[in-house]
């Protein structure tokens, strides 16, 4: 059987559809890479903003327009929440809701899920199907928040962890792939463990991992960063664990947090970055802002900019919001027009680009190892190479041969728009681009 697979949205998605992946590989079954060769489709479906499940919609729609005769399985968040929209589309064979995600492999291939479960699976990098270099690994879900405005705890339910050790077995099995680099996913990262029967923290599974794993690159998607253990940066004296922490934040104005339910003090925020900057440095943080939540006055919009700015953020992932029925904030009153919306958020993407721009230009002159993920041939014997660096900074390259999926010390010259131009260090890769 030949399998398409698509996941629209976060990272946690990308990782279950991946671990779909190798379930379907280790049955005998061929993944593809367009819906038009497949038997089957996956799609994985996000609702976190109106206009990802906008694209999930789309993504069923397309899928079934280029192949009407394969069979069409929706899972995740949006189709979970709107199951009879789902199963309505054209070609939708069967719809099946969060809970059931971690057995949709078992369920279509009937196998029993604890074999599936049993964390020995043989682990391949998918790179025909989505070009990887990187792990993505599944280490809870689920989230004990409450933020007014989200729809993701209502598909996903309360905070569920898996047992460390599946975990290490995964990690294990993608670094014998080939693998070099695992990246933690969640949808409330900082809460894996609290729910075992043995509780654990995230700061636990993180040394098991360095300790107990040859992965050569640990990275944290996601990251609340409030209920961490007080000595949580000192795991970064391993230099296998990547210096960027992606901190969600939404908004700057204290006020604007309240109504969105957030449990954090931007006090706090501001805290946990100083002390994770000083322990760790050239760390990159990154973060989300939201603009134009409703009662979010031009007053408080200046008070989050004014902090946005204060904290010198490497990247910034700027959205508007949008009412997600269901949810408390939709029902909330000072709704902000779009046009405000849109000027806030172009803004804030103006002082992203500020932020970004003067965190790359202080990496020049330094050198940085790469993990090249895409590669192109520039002549006889020169390979234009594109990848990033453990603080997530993008970096482009000539070598002399393809070292793709390779890991690389590059001397950074200079910056091109949003990304690193270096020289690779490495004796015997240096290109002849005469």
């Amino acid at each position: 059987m030949k399998v398409y697979l698509e996941s629209i949205g976060c990272r946690l998605n990308q990782s279950e559809i991946d671990w779909m992946g190798q379930q379907f590989l280790q049955a005998g079954h061929t993944l593809v890479s367009s819906p038009d060769q497949s038997d089957l489709a996956i799609i994985n479906t996000c609702t976190v903003t109106s206009a990802a499940a906008a694209d999930s919609r789309s993504s069923i729609r397309r899928v079934w327009r280029r192949n009407p005769h394969a069979r069409i399985i929706v899972t995740g968040c949006w189709s979970t929440l709107e199951a009879d929209k789902a199963a309505a589309f054209p070609g939708v064979h069967l719809v099946i809701p969060n809970s059931d995600k971690d057995s949709l492999a078992s369920l279509i291939l009937e196998q029993r899920r604890n074999g599936l479960r049993s964390g020995t699976t043989t682990w391949t990098l998918l790179r025909a199907h989505c070009l990887h270099t990187r792990a993505y690994i599944k280490v809870q879900d689920g989230c004990y928040n409450n933020c007014s405005y989200c729809l993701s705890t209502i598909a996903r339910g309360k905070a569920q962890s898996i047992p460390i050790e599946f975990i290490l077995g995964q990690i294990r099995a993608a670094a014998a792939a080939g693998a070099k680099e695992a990246v933690l996913t969640g949808m409330q990262l900082s809460a894996y463990g609290r729910d075992l029967e043995h509780p654990k923290n995230l700061k636990v599974l993180v040394n098991a991992i360095l300790q107990d794993t040859a992965i050569p690159r640990l990275r944290l998607s996601s990251l609340d960063p409030w209920h961490l253990p007080t000595d949580f940066f000192d795991l970064w004296h391993n230099q296998r664990l990547c210096r960027q922490l992606h901190l969600p934040l939404q908004s700057g104005c204290q006020e604007t947090l309240n109504r969105m339910r957030r449990p954090i003090q931007t006090e706090t925020y501001s805290q946990i970055v100083s002390i994770a900057r000083d322990a760790i440095p050239g760390l990159a943080v990154t973060t989300d802002i939201m603009v134009g939540f409703p009662g979010e006055t031009e007053e408080e919009f200046a008070t989050s900019l004014d902090f946005i700015q204060r904290m010198k953020f490497a990247n910034i992932h700027v959205f508007s919001y949008s009412p997600r029925p269901g949810t408390v904030a939709a029902q909330l009153p000072g709704i902000v027009p779009i046009n405000i919306k849109r000027r806030r958020s172009q803004q804030v993407r103006q002082l992203a680009q500020q932020s970004a721009t003067s965190f790359l230009h202080s990496f020049i002159g330094q050198e940085l190892i790469a993990l090249w993920e895409r590669s192109e041939k520039a002549g006889a014997k020169s390979w234009r190479m594109s990848g990033w660096s453990d603080n997530y900074l993008r970096i482009h390259s000539y070598v002399g041969k393809n070292l793709w999926n390779h890991l690389c010390r590059v001397k950074i010259k200079s910056v091109d728009k949003e990304h690193l131009i270096g020289e690779c260090t490495e004796p015997g890769i240096r290109p002849d681009i005469t």
